[in-house]
């Protein structure tokens, strides 16, 4: 049997605290899906998730599929708009890719499920979502259909949790999304489908804390890190207790020595650890968590708990993202506190107009460099043309978390 996806749809009342929620205890990806699917709540949801976005609802046309992607959905679910314009499943293809379009069959409503999905795919439908009321044997052959025909995923939809894992063991679909299921933890959820014999994506860790070396008390040594920036959050202990609950809940759980129990870091301050991953160092004595830290890691309520410099040497930042942002806050910092004779603030002071016709021209000058043998002068256009980039950027209030965020979207 293969590994089955597991999606909750988010709570239509309040789909930003739920698709928290369903992201912090283990979902696969998280659904959301409107009968007009708000850009807003898109973006909202995207800021506090890690896992894929699904977003559908009233999805009518192309532009509306890259509202929805550029938005922050990762793929987008095509429903009606596919029975009147089977087009709009190529177009989209075309232009963002089949893997980030999902179109949803509605069993009631199709005569030849399999002949139906085969089209989908030569259009490019990179999954398929089955939607049906009637009974399991209907749905088994629906989906036996639909996979001999088309070799597409299938998730299938349902509205409870007992639902998805009768249906799951019948159907054989490679994802469930549950609806209006209430708010639920999707690890107990994974952990009564693996008692009942299916197969979620559970972690697992591939060496046994056996083989790992331990300190003088028994011990693994953590050092903890922020999974986007790699700044260093803290450094802290775990026993195989610790160990085996951090890599089963997904939450960072350490060992207090000084209270001599378990700690599960954000307990008792809300600000919890989630793993992004655990990697074990060449001696096996000590292991890099990677977390998406809520709130601060340090109890004095600084972000790490290395903020004492004790030595420091002047370097230059060579950090591609550091240099970026160092410039970008020096740009916003101009705009806020203007200074006299700025060649920036005479760019802010000219308007919008002015910014983009620099930005054209550092352009062109990009292009003219770029025919020249000799490479310096490229590299000094495209140094002009980031600069009056990020001036753009700051006068439209848009910031290089959300351009690399857009560009690991696309990765």
């Amino acid at each position: 049997m293969s590994k089955i996806t597991l999606i909750p749809c988010v709570d239509p009342e309040n789909p930003v605290e739920s698709a928290r929620q369903y992201n912090h205890t283990g979902a696969d990806a998280v659904a959301y899906c409107e009968k007009k699917a708000s850009l807003e709540k898109i973006k909202e949801i995207k800021e506090v998730i890690d896992v894929p976005l699904y977003a559908g609802g009233g999805i009518r046309d192309l532009e509306d599929v890259k509202k929805v992607l550029y938005a922050g959905a990762d793929k987008v679910c095509l429903g009606a708009a596919v029975l009147e314009d089977k087009d709009i499943v190529k177009k989209a293809s075309d232009r963002f890719g089949k893997d980030q379009v999902m179109v949803s069959m509605d069993l009631e409503e199709l005569e030849d499920p399999g002949a139906f999905a085969r089209e989908m795919k030569r259009l490019g439908a990179g999954e398929l979502l089955l939607l049906a009321s009637n009974g399991y044997d209907k749905k088994m052959e629906a989906v036996e259909a639909v996979k001999k025909q088309s070799e597409l995923p299938v998730m299938i939809s349902v509205t409870s949790l007992e639902d998805a894992e009768r249906e799951a063991a019948a159907v054989k679909a490679d994802a469930v999304a549950v609806h209006d299921a209430g708010a639920f933890s999707v690890l107990e959820w994974k952990k009564d489908m693996k008692k009942n014999g299916l197969d979620p994506y559970l972690a697992e860790s591939p060496i046994p804390f056996e083989e790992f070396k331990l300190n003088s008390d028994g011990m693994l040594t953590v050092v903890t890190q922020d999974y986007k920036t790699n700044e260093v959050l803290m450094v802290a202990y775990m026993t195989r207790e610790a160990y085996e609950q951090t890599v089963e809940t997904g939450i960072m759980t350490y060992y207090s020595r000084s209270r001599q129990e378990l700690w599960v870091k954000g307990d008792t301050s809300g600000h919890y650890q989630y793993v992004k991953s655990l990697t074990i160092d060449c001696d096996k004595d000590t292991l890099l968590a990677k977390v998406r830290q809520v709130g601060n890691a340090c109890h004095t309520g600084h972000y790490s708990c290395f903020f004492t410099d004790l030595v420091k040497k002047e370097y230059k930042e060579e950090n591609p993202m550091h240099v970026f942002e160092d410039v970008y806050d020096v740009i916003m910092d101009r705009k806020v506190h203007p200074k006299e004779g700025s060649y920036t603030n005479y760019l802010f002071d000219k308007g919008i107009d002015k910014i983009l016709k620099k930005v054209g021209e550092e352009c062109t000058e990009i292009v003219i460099a770029a025919k020249n043998p000799d490479p310096e002068e490229m590299k000094y256009e495209i140094s002009d043309f980031l600069y009056h980039l990020m001036v753009l950027m700051a006068e439209r209030g848009m910031t290089w978390d959300e351009i690399t965020k857009e560009l690991m979207e696309r990765k």
